[in-house]
């Protein structure tokens, strides 16, 4: 049997962010998915192992944890191309969507065709991973946690890879030894605290009372933290993410410059790059969109806001709030200034914006990988002890 290699996969409803192995490898693949046939058309065909996988993920999916199953799907940058692509809806639950599967699948499968130590048979890699992940506060609240587990555990998923670049007829089969369901919010806290060990380097957060309002594709999370833990009664999950705003402005500009954006990520493309902020091209010339984002993102960012005064209102003693995810840095500059003009609360970004939309990932993978050395620590252990004589 192949050694177990570990994963943090962090299935984000803009992209899934992934880190594998020894930190050796990481993926952020945008979380869209298109239905699509075997034979895809591809212009130059013979210059396909001349591309980037990552541009041109197309695969078939073998799961009993899928509702539909033996799909064929393009992934990622391929899907944002197709009119059929789908991007997960709000309102809807991590752990039920085949989508949130098909996205973990191809990340690790990705990886299993790269990483050295699995073995590999007639085109057919035996992929063993010990996975860390995690879902919103409040499916973990309503216990989706473990049916979640239980999809992954104790069956073979295969990926095969049909017109994608360098691994086309290759097949991964996925098994788990172990899967560890994370709840969002404390996954946060752990990644504010603590370095790669688990030792802490923030010490003085460690004894606070603090807020994590973590700002997703779909939904809010907002953990409360006292005494080194989430307060499960106090921590609430909200069915209020920026994905429907970035529709909304999506459509908005389509409807008012003509100009068709292929994704949700093209939208956060252009509200949050450095330069030529919030403009597009219409017909070769330089347009602002400006009124379209401006008002749309300050609604969303008056209800974001909202949540937070009325969950700091429940927890007076509260010294600070941590504003980490996507949905954060896209409505960071909103929230400052709503925050400036009321209530004035000690609140704090990341203006490091990868270390906040990678937040996740990394957390999933200080708790996977503490388990993984725990794990191997009690092994040896339990070797030494003397054996007792019957």
């Amino acid at each position: 049997m192949s050694q177990s290699r570990v994963a943090a996969v962090d299935v984000g409803n803009d992209s899934v962010k992934a880190i594998f192995g020894e930190m050796e490898n990481e993926l952020n693949i945008p979380n869209i998915i298109a239905r699509d046939i075997e034979d895809r058309p591809v212009i130059g065909i013979e210059d396909l192992d001349q591309k980037n996988p990552l541009e041109g993920i197309h695969i078939k999916v073998h799961s009993p944890a899928l509702k539909e199953n033996n799909v064929i799907y393009r992934v990622g940058h391929l899907a944002t191309k197709s009119s059929n692509s789908t991007e997960l809806d709000p309102g809807s639950s991590k752990s039920q969507e085949d989508q949130t599967l098909v996205m973990l699948f191809a990340s690790l499968a990705l990886d299993a065709v790269q990483a050295n130590g699995f073995s590999k048979t007639q085109g057919t890699v035996d992929a063993n991973y010990t996975l860390g992940t995690g879902l919103p506060l409040r499916e973990v609240k309503e216990g989706n946690d473990a049916g979640y587990r239980s999809k992954l555990m104790g069956s073979v998923h295969q990926v095969e890879f049909l017109v994608t670049p360098k691994y086309q007829g290759l097949k991964v089969n996925l098994k788990f030894d172990e899967v560890k369901v994370y709840p969002e919010g404390f996954a946060a806290f752990i990644n504010l605290v603590m370095d790669q060990n688990l030792k802490i380097t923030n010490k003085d957060l460690i004894d606070k009372h603090i807020l994590i309002q973590d700002i997703g594709g779909l939904s809010t999370d907002i953990a409360v933290i006292k005494n080194r833990t989430v307060d499960d009664d106090k921590a609430q999950g909200y069915n209020l993410g920026v994905s429907e705003s970035l529709e909304n402005i999506r459509e908005e500009i389509f409807s008012k410059h003509g100009v068709e954006l292929d994704s949700r990520r093209d939208v956060v493309e252009i509200i949050t790059r450095n330069n030529d902020r919030n403009h597009i091209m219409v017909k070769g010339s330089r347009t602002s969109v400006h009124d379209i984002t401006d008002r749309i993102l300050l609604e969303l960012a008056k209800k974001q806001y909202r949540l937070l005064r009325n969950t700091w209102q429940k927890n007076s003693q509260t010294e600070i709030c941590y504003f980490v995810g996507g949905g954060s840095n896209v409505l960071k500059e909103y929230i400052k200034t709503l925050n400036n003009n009321l209530d004035g609360y000690n609140i704090e970004f990341f203006e490091d914006e990868k270390e906040s939309i990678w937040m996740m990932a990394n957390a999933y993978y200080k708790l996977v990988a503490d388990f993984v050395k725990k794990n191997e620590q009690q092994k040896e252990s339990d070797k030494k002890k003397p054996v007792k004589n019957k």
